[in-house]
């Protein structure tokens, strides 16, 4: 039987690799996208829920599927307010992860970041941390969380300062071996093509770090 598959953050870098993996994935009859804004020129087997994410339990009804892909994520950049940046980056998720039990979804897939830790003194670090916990207390069956390095990839908008720093990072990233291997960079595309490899596999495993990531997506 064919499955459907809801994409949070479909509009973004990561998200929008997702969508077209699964487009091209002829085990998924219908994807699901929830968003702010309405994507042109996508298929009929995509439906889509246009609203405000910050009040994701409105789309209850329809927030049905056999797999939940949340690639929701901000920067300090864009949201520099912290009580904004915690609303995106921890409730959005968190939301997702109560609908999708709620609901009876098995399957819940979320990016967050490498040394994502609820005990950090690093707010950044910590909200995905507690994030992270959050997610995992509503025990959904198969549950994996995906930490990246620095996500490196074609985006749409211009990110001066990050474009600079993935530069530094490529310089140096030949440099990265053992333990340091981590820090190198994580190609969106690698996160996609993980998820849905994970989605579709019997692993239990629940974190995911940003080297196992290319390890999974080769595999």
């Amino acid at each position: 039987m064919k499955k459907t598959a809801l994409i949070l953050g479909a509009t973004g870098l990561t998200g929008s690799l997702v969508l077209k993996q699964l487009l091209k994935d002829e085990r998924y009859a219908t994807i699901k996208l929830f968003s702010r804004t309405k994507i042109d020129g996508l298929p009929n087997r995509v439906k889509q829920f246009i609203g405000d994410l910050l009040e994701l339990e409105h789309f209850k009804k329809d927030f049905t599927a056999d797999e939940v892909y949340c690639c929701i994520g901000t920067t300090a950049k864009k949201t520099p307010d912290k009580t904004q940046y915690k609303k995106i980056d921890f409730g959005i998720p968190v939301t997702a992860a109560k609908l999708a039990k709620a609901n009876g979804i098995s399957t819940f897939l979320v990016v967050s970041a490498l040394g994502a830790n609820a005990n950090s003194s690093i707010f950044y670090t910590k909200i995905k941390g507690e994030m992270e916990a959050a997610v995992l207390s509503e025990k959904i069956e198969k549950t994996h969380i995906l930490q990246p390095s620095i996500i490196g990839g074609d985006r749409q908008e211009n990110r001066i300062g990050e474009n600079i720093g993935l530069a530094v990072i490529k310089c140096i990233q030949p440099l990265f071996f053992g333990k340091l291997k981590k820090y190198s960079i994580t190609e969106a595309d690698a996160i996609a093509q993980t998820m849905i490899v994970l989605a579709n596999s019997n692993s239990t495993k629940t974190i995911i770090t940003s080297n196992e990531i290319t390890n999974i997506k080769n595999n």
